[in-house]
């Protein structure tokens, strides 16, 4: 059964896709049954450029564990590199 459970935020940055770099505004970020990745369920994150051509986006699949891994670091990283840069 599918959860459709999705999120989607606007975002301001940059990724690397398959024909190199390109802007992105939008993560759609879901948990539910990945195309690749060899998990019954996973978080799912779909990274587009919503003016670009349908289909060019950067994906990831990650097991539950490694999502909440991955948002404990990115969470690190930004507390870390705000207090480095305080005052400069």
């Amino acid at each position: 059964m599918c959860s459709y459970i999705t999120e989607q935020v606007t975002i301001d940055g940059s990724a690397k896709g398959p024909t190199g770099w390109m802007t992105v505004d939008r993560a759609t970020v879901y948990y539910d049954h990945p195309y690749h990745a060899p998990f019954d369920h996973s978080l799912n994150i779909d990274l587009v450029n919503a003016s670009e051509v349908e289909g060019t986006r950067v994906a990831l699949e990650l097991s539950a564990e490694s999502a909440r891994a991955l948002v404990r670091a990115i969470l690190a990283a930004l507390e870390q590199g705000e207090q480095a840069h305080r005052g400069s």
